[in-house]
């Protein structure tokens, strides 16, 4: 309950901030553009490397995540790419129940990868639901396949989160992982607010990483 109340408190004081940011580039236009700019660049997280083991997509970036995926491996980063399996939801549990045939998120994600042209696509087995679950997921499995360096591919808007999750997940392991945000997705950091979209996108994901921060400070 205090925990509910704490998160809650600070998701408006969050949202408030970014209200007075709005309002204090309007007021000063000079200032304007380098002051939301900022406030978007902040979730961003871009560490695309040379060389890597393997390519992983987090669940969040969705189509425009396996768009990177390919083209990091067309470039030559790996020649492996892995996707998360993720615990079947009501609607698809419904669809089965049923006997329909449904493709879900990973099955949708391996068929895109192979149109691409990507043979070797790999599915980690450990069921996910989400960012919190992915880290521990890839850690356990990167021990197991003796994986050194990763590159996870995600939302720019998502980025500086996932790092802090993987970072904080795969600390203690052999494994190193870097985070790359895909040029696909629809967030632009540099132009965030003329859309609502975009404003409800920093608004949340603002929100999610000032709540990881204030749960786990040292990440």
């Amino acid at each position: 309950m205090i925990q509910t109340m704490t998160n809650s408190r600070l998701r408006r004081g969050i949202t408030l901030v970014l209200v007075l940011l709005a309002v204090a580039s309007i007021a000063v236009p000079a200032v304007r553009h380098s002051i939301l700019r900022a406030a978007g660049r902040t979730l961003v997280v871009n560490e695309c490397t040379e060389l890597a083991d393997i390519i992983v997509i987090s669940g969040e970036a969705d189509g425009a995540g396996v768009l990177k995926a390919s083209d990091l491996v067309h470039s030559g980063v790996a020649t492996r790419v892995a996707v998360f399996t993720y615990a079947p939801n009501a609607m698809e549990q419904e669809f089965t129940r049923r006997g329909i045939p449904y493709e879900d998120r990973t099955a949708r994600f391996v068929r895109q990868l192979r149109s691409l042209g990507l043979v070797n696509v790999k599915q980690i087995p450990t069921y996910v639901t989400g960012t919190e679950d992915e880290g521990p997921a890839l850690a356990r499995w990167c021990d197991e396949q003796e994986f050194h360096s990763v590159v996870v591919v995600g939302n720019p808007d998502h980025s500086r989160r996932l790092r802090r999750v993987f970072h904080r997940s795969l600390k203690g392991h052999e494994t190193t992982v870097a985070v790359c945000s895909t040029p696909y997705s629809g967030f632009d950091p540099d132009r965030w607010w003329n859309s609502h979209t975009g404003i409800r996108t920093e608004i949340m994901e603002s929100e999610k990483l000032l709540l990881d921060i204030v749960r786990h400070p040292i990440s």
